[in-house]
């Protein structure tokens, strides 16, 4: 199996920096269990990818995708992250920056993998939406080399030919499938996103049908690790940012001007403003998970 080491040459919050690619308690494709673990597609086939932090990180892949996975580590470990320009423009901002100078953006180089549970996450609860994703990899995707228990996501392929059956057995609604299948469909061109970057890279994945700029900014976030790709239309975002950054609830227009001043490096604004803990009063109540299966 091949293995890599490698010395980070700034501080490296390694959980805080992959945590963000778990998608939800449960994830097949994701462990932490002595380090981290990554069932992933890529260009050469599936792969996973074991990284660990000792005095160095030290890394091993297995599956056809392994040389891949082990090229892109630098850069999902936030190598090309530049945060050289980043002002702070709030205390809060500024003391968490000085608390966890190891919080970095990594960048998976991979859109498909990312844009699935994306799309998945639309416009639903976090609960179903990661029962949708565990249902679907497990029994679409497929085991991960080399780790047990784990899977690799269902590849574009193994997802055009789900059955509306199997569909609606995952709890997964019409207008996500839609958006699913349409992705599927333009996948291979959908990568090229990545190479792209910034709004650019977003702009070509909103002109699938049913990927809007929610969507868009996840996949951004962790494909190439865009520092301004902010979450607009998050259920909660808006409110935990009014609170953090401007004393009281706002909605998304209002969060945009209150992050304005850090463009181009908002969305690296609000990784600061979550990771203070600060979060909104909970005064309603909340959005309850529905079972499409039942429909």
């Amino acid at each position: 199996m091949p293995t890599r080491t490698w010395t980070p040459t700034f501080p490296l919050d390694l959980a805080a920096l992959l945590l963000p690619l778990r998608r939800g308690p449960g994830d097949p494709t994701f462990r932490a269990d002595d380090g981290v673990w990554l069932a992933a597609n890529t260009p050469a086939g599936p792969g996973t990818l074991h990284v660990r932090r000792t005095d160095v990180v030290e890394a091993t892949a297995w599956g056809d995708g392994a040389g891949w996975l082990l090229d892109g580590l630098p850069a999902l470990l936030g190598a090309a992250d530049d945060d050289s320009a980043f002002e702070c423009h709030h205390p809060l901002v500024a003391e968490v920056r000085r608390r966890r100078p190891g919080l970095r953006l990594g960048a998976t180089g991979r859109v498909w993998d990312a844009l699935l549970p994306a799309i998945l996450e639309q416009k639903v609860t976090g609960v179903e939406a990661f029962r949708s994703y565990r249902e679907l990899t497990r029994r679409f995707g497929t085991p991960a080399p080399g780790a047990p228990g784990l899977h690799v996501p269902p590849t574009p392929r193994a997802v055009l030919g789900i059955t509306d059956w199997e569909w609606h057995r995952a709890g997964v609604d019409g207008g996500r499938r839609r958006a699913i299948i349409a992705a599927a469909q333009v996948a291979h061109r959908l990568e090229r996103a990545a190479e792209l970057g910034g709004r650019e890279g977003r702009d070509l994945l909103c002109k699938v049908p049913g990927v809007g700029v929610w969507t868009a900014a996840e996949v951004a976030q962790r494909a190439w690790g865009d520092p301004d790709a902010v979450s607009f239309g998050d259920y909660h975002l808006s409110g935990i940012v009014g609170w953090a950054l401007a004393g009281g609830p706002l909605d998304d227009d209002g969060m945009a001007e209150v992050l304005a001043p850090y463009a181009p490096q908002r969305h690296r604004a609000v990784r600061y403003v979550l990771a203070s803990g600060v979060t909104k009063p909970r005064r309603g109540p909340r959005f309850s998970p529905r079972d499409y299966r039942a429909m």
